[in-house]
């Protein structure tokens, strides 16, 4: 079994010495702000550093790969803000590797050059060669791990009906593999890590997608998982099992909340209802405010010698942001303190010398 993941001995900028784990802050949700600005935030707030998402202004993958100058850039704006940074995320691009069907949904979220005209094919194999790409920006970077998603094939069969067959169900696997092979090939070159997010949508979601997963990409090194509980908590998955469970795929660590508010007329499914609508069976949390077994998380964190960043995504439909994430910082930062004491508790009991 490998060892887990962690913190790459030369991460890019400057974070804070004394924690042992560097709380990030992911600026996906954040991606409206300049990437200066959300820097002088987490700065400010006192985080350690960013994991940077690849839309926005905050990261170019191809002007990462092509301009030296521009990598230098980003890391004078980390350093001169106190931040380091150990991942990057191409979540978007990820998501439409192997989604089917390609939509209007894509084209929302895509870059140009990756959506071109549209045509389905074409956009999936134009986001694998994004995912290449976003490889070699990390290697540029002087980051290891890039998080993202895989999108699925057959996540429109998740409720079942109209049945389809078990091969179907098999091809989808197979489809996964097929396209990212190719892809974490380019990672292996780069000595960089994929950490694929859990996530519904996705070609792992739960346990045993995620089991089924990994063997259809012959648990290769370079493909490993991002976790994020918050969307473990509505599935009622056991979440800190999964974490010990696959102790040696994790190579990066979303701290989301959920709140789970089932009360017989609404369910897990959401109801098509917005974020923050009170009638919705769950909805994401500020963190610290939901329902998931955090302490448990870091408990089973320096169970499993994870050192890697633990990155603050912070969702709340109900709550400012500017409120959430250094508050969110606070309870991660006694989370991440606990540790394991240097002497057994019991240890005063002995009676010799």
């Amino acid at each position: 079994m490998a060892m887990p993941t962690t913190c790459p001995p030369e991460a890019t900028g400057s974070a804070r010495p004394e924690q042992r784990r560097p709380v990030t802050l992911f600026t996906g949700q954040w991606a409206d702000l300049p990437f200066a600005e959300v820097c002088k935030l987490a700065g400010e707030w006192g985080y350690d550093g960013l994991e940077i998402a690849c839309w926005g202004d905050h990261f170019d993958v191809l002007r990462a790969v092509e301009d030296e100058s521009y990598v230098a850039e980003r890391k004078e704006i980390l350093a001169e803000n106190g931040l380091g940074c150990w991942a990057i995320s191409n979540h978007l691009h990820g998501q439409a590797v192997c989604d089917d069907p390609i939509d209007a949904r894509h084209q929302g979220i895509l870059n140009a050059r990756v959506w071109g005209d549209g045509e389905p094919e074409g956009v999936r194999r134009r986001a694998a060669e994004e995912l290449k790409l976003t490889a070699r920006a990390a290697q540029a970077f002087g980051v290891d791990t890039v998080t993202g998603f895989t999108g699925s094939a057959i996540w429109k069969y998740v409720a079942m009906f109209p049945p389809v067959g078990d091969d179907v169900i098999a091809a989808g696997y197979e489809d996964f593999a097929n396209r990212f092979n190719p892809i974490m090939d380019v990672f292996d070159d780069c000595g960089v890590k994929f950490a694929h997010e859990v996530h519904p949508s996705e070609i792992a979601y739960d346990y045993w997608s995620t089991a089924q997963a990994l063997e259809a990409i012959d648990n290769r090194d370079a493909f490993g998982l991002n976790f994020d509980p918050s969307h473990m908590v509505w599935q009622e998955l056991d979440y800190v099992g999964f974490l010990y469970e696959f102790r040696d795929r994790i190579h990066h660590v979303h701290c989301k909340d959920t709140k789970v508010n089932l009360n017989g007329r609404n369910g897990r499914l959401g109801s098509h209802l917005p974020w923050a609508d009170l009638r919705r069976g769950w909805d994401f949390i500020s963190t610290g405010h939901g329902d998931t077994d955090f302490e448990g998380i870091f408990r089973m964190l320096n169970q499993i010698g994870y050192a890697g960043p633990v990155s603050v995504e912070w969702e709340d439909a109900g709550m400012d942001r500017l409120h959430g994430a250094p508050e969110a910082l606070g309870y991660i930062r006694d989370m991440n303190a606990l540790t394991p004491p240097s002497a057994a508790f019991d240890a005063a009991f002995s009676t010799k010398d």
